[in-house]
């Protein structure tokens, strides 16, 4: 028996693209057996536990598959689910929620391949997603866009690859984020406190909290607000 125990290991979820070849799978007298962090056939590819986040979804989980020679292709043989909370970033879905229960199936794994009678889920393929690498291309905040849209895009890209945003053309990574209520232009910052920046998309606000400036590390957001100058009224470029 074979697994790939790549996605477990990493210490961030994982974003390669990379099959099992076909001799490596038909080596094991038992088969091979892959591990990913999505409830296949949904979100086949390399940012698993990105797309379903930003994407607005409430569940997400993990499967063990049989691969063939697609992407994340192949009946599985255990899937397990879990909820996506409103305010879960990558880290609260893959660190909190998937990883400890992806490593105590592994003995379940097992001894459902010792019974010789390993179930298979067939994947209903009509349901089936390939999303592509979640990139800093895809992270750009678009303050314009409704305030869920906008803040499911901050969450689902918090810790990488980072939302972002520009102020006075130096680029502004976004990260520990809330949503709050408030009405205005979009775009615009409505508050400064310690708590952070409230700045406003459409039907609501986005309170930032954490920042990256360009060139920096992360800080505070009212930290940095007070040393870049920024004020009530003023936009993030568009």
């Amino acid at each position: 028996m074979l697994f790939d125990f790549s996605a477990l290991k990493n210490r961030h979820p994982p974003y390669r693209n990379r099959t099992l070849p076909e001799a490596a799978r038909e080596t094991p007298t038992h088969g091979s057996i892959c591990f990913h962090p999505s409830l296949l056939p949904k979100y086949r590819g390399p940012s698993a536990v990105n797309w379903p986040i930003i994407m607005g979804d409430t569940k997400s989980g993990f499967s063990w598959f049989y691969p063939s020679d697609g992407l994340d292709e192949g009946d599985s043989l255990l899937q397990w689910e879990c909820e996506i909370g409103p305010d879960d970033t990558v880290i609260d879905l893959y660190f909190k929620k998937i990883y400890p229960p992806a490593v105590e199936s592994v003995l379940t794994v097992v001894d459902n391949f010792r019974s010789g009678t390993p179930p298979r889920l067939v994947p209903d393929e009509t349901k089936a997603t390939y999303e592509r690498r979640c990139t800093s291309r895809h992270s750009k905040v678009n303050w314009h866009a409704p305030v869920g849209q906008a803040y499911n895009l901050i969450r689902g890209t918090n810790p990488a690859p980072g939302a972002w945003t520009t102020y006075k053309g130096a680029k502004l990574g976004i990260f520990d984020s809330e949503r709050v209520p408030g009405d205005g232009i979009s775009g615009r910052i409505r508050a400064i406190s310690e708590a952070g920046i409230e700045v406003q998309a459409v039907g609501g606000r986005i309170l930032v909290k954490r920042v990256r400036p360009e060139g920096g590390g992360k800080v505070a957001a009212a930290e940095w607000a007070a040393e870049a100058g920024l004020a009530v009224g003023d936009e993030f470029d568009s």
